[in-house]
């Protein structure tokens, strides 16, 4: 996970405050369960509609899909005769697509966008908004299946409790003693952050994976970062650790994800022999004015073609960082779809600008700075004069253009919220994430494979998600538009469907769910 350096905030995990808000969160869930009362019905039936899948080359035309305790038992082309006895719902297709759930494999269930632990202290009823609307967010904009890269078995039991939420899976993270990302962390916080920490020069790699598959993970997360840009402040680890990490992993059948968006870095997944580069590429080691690949970014990127290595591009990373100096942002639509009303004052006030602020004098020139007027400032971020952003932005660009020109094995993930920006909303920063694969040069149908097919292989899902067939669970998006078309499909979606409970959009919507919290100064605790 991706984060700048913050002068007014340490950015630290706040997991004492989330278990002080996880027995209200609780107590909640009768009350939101209200919004969400019908279960799925002994069967459900989706007739006359086109089944968009991966495996497909084309559409399956006025079709009929049957589910049952969760489960695809029948998806073909002819009507099927229907069930007996009134506990049947079915849902008239006619115009409409059928496809898998979206499955974003690069999330950070535990942080909220924009605030960090001692945030969550001063005003914990806007915390609460943001985490009862967290979940519902993500299933707002079709995401039915997270992998959180950084969870544990205790976060996934509290996540599991909220009364409507997409399947989550989770990593264990193997970061070294004073290696990123635990610098941001006291050591309390690092011991429940991070159960699985490696020592180097133990039998730690083995160990820890043991650890891991006993409390049900499903991959590995590991970490290559010196610092940011050209900074070199951190210690990463030997090579040989994490070859021995990569082997005891693949020998349990868990995927290794690898955290690296440098070339030093990318090169370092290679020779450990990752199975996924966790980050897009837009640090090129020794060559920060560069935009356009240059002859050492390239080689890099073939060699991760050549492997057939996944990679996750990660675009929001930095463009949540640019975004919030967006003097309309908070104000768009499809925020206000995703966030609670209260939220969206607090991320206005001078408090919620706080990452804004402690950014600010490293993004913008003194001049632009000093004038105060946000909309030179924002026009400025954007420009090919904005120093350290702009061009990191631009040669991530280019890297993923590449990428998809030549066909990579793309896997989708948004790393949501991959900083302390209010811009990186769960659900919504997934749908722009798709929004700058798609301009970087991928097509609608490459991101619709990567977000479904292609990370269940990646993951050993296809047992259970990734396609619309017989036998996998029922996790299924209804949609005006083809998806292979157009990523504007996920922004006006008709029903979710949840292991085979029917979701009406409008109900996941903040608006339903959190318009009554008051995020004024009196909330704070004394």
């Amino acid at each position: 996970m991706q984060r700048f350096i913050c002068a007014q905030y340490t950015w630290q995990s706040g997991a004492g405050a989330r278990r002080t808000h996880m027995a209200v969160f609780i107590a909640f869930a009768i009350v939101l369960s209200a919004c969400f009362r019908s279960a799925a019905a002994r069967e459900l039936r989706i007739e006359h509609v086109t089944v968009v899948s991966a495996e497909r080359s084309d559409p399956l035309r006025d079709a009929t899909v049957v589910v049952r305790d969760k489960r695809i038992v029948s998806v073909t082309a002819s009507s099927l005769p229907r069930a007996s006895g009134s506990d049947v719902e079915v849902i008239d297709g006619t115009s409409l697509f059928l496809s898998p759930g979206l499955i974003d494999s690069h999330v950070h269930t535990n942080e909220l966008a924009g605030m960090v632990g001692s945030m969550e202290e001063r005003f914990p009823v806007v915390a609460r908004a943001l985490r009862k609307q967290l979940p519902r967010s993500y299933l707002y904009f079709g995401f039915t299946t997270l992998v959180d890269l950084i969870s544990t078995p205790v976060h996934l039991r509290e996540w599991n409790a909220y009364p409507v939420h997409p399947d989550l899976y989770f990593c264990g993270a193997t970061p070294i003693p004073g290696g990123y990302p635990p610098t941001y962390q006291t050591k309390e916080e690092q011991a429940r952050t991070y159960p699985y920490m490696l020592v180097e020069g133990s039998n730690a790699p083995a160990a820890v994976v043991k650890k891991m598959k006993t409390d049900g993970a499903l991959c590995v997360k590991a970490f290559y970062e010196r610092g940011f840009g050209e900074v070199d402040v951190w210690p990463v680890p030997r090579l040989e650790t994490i070859r021995a990490l990569v082997k005891a992993a693949q020998a349990s059948h868990m995927p290794v994800l690898i955290h690296a968006n440098s070339t030093d870095g990318q090169e370092f997944v290679l020779d450990a022999g990752g199975d996924i580069i966790a980050h897009g590429l837009w640090h090129w080691n020794g060559e920060p004015q560069s935009t356009e690949l240059t002859a050492r970014a390239k080689g890099v990127l073939d060699r991760v073609l050549k492997a057939n290595v996944g990679w996750q591009a990660t675009m929001r990373v930095l463009a949540g960082d640019r975004d919030v100096f967006d003097p309309e942002f908070l104000s768009a639509p499809r925020v206000a779809a995703v966030v609670p009303p209260a939220a969206i004052e607090w991320y206005r006030s001078n408090d919620g600008q706080w990452y804004r602020n402690a950014n600010a004098p490293t993004y913008l020139s003194k001049a632009v700075l000093d004038s105060g007027d946000l909309s030179k400032q924002w026009a400025f971020i954007r420009s090919p004069e904005a120093p350290l952003i702009g061009p990191a932005i631009e040669r991530g660009a280019s890297a993923v253009r590449y990428m998809a020109a030549h066909h990579a094995r793309f896997l989708f993930g948004s790393d949501t919220p991959g900083s302390p920006s209010f811009a990186n909303q769960p659900g919504l920063n997934g749908w722009l994430e798709m929004r700058l694969l798609v301009e970087a040069g991928l097509t609608p149908a490459q991101v619709f494979r990567a977000a479904t097919l292609t990370n269940a292989e990646a993951l050993g899902l296809t047992d259970e998600l990734g396609t619309v067939q017989v036998g996998k669970r029922a996790n299924l998006l209804l949609t005006r538009q083809d998806p292979t078309q157009s990523i504007q499909t996920y922004d006006d979606i008709v029903k979710i469907i949840l292991g085979g409970r029917v979701l009406d959009r409008a109900e996941l919507a903040a608006q339903r769910c959190c318009a009554e919290v008051d995020p004024s100064p009196r909330n704070v605790p004394l």
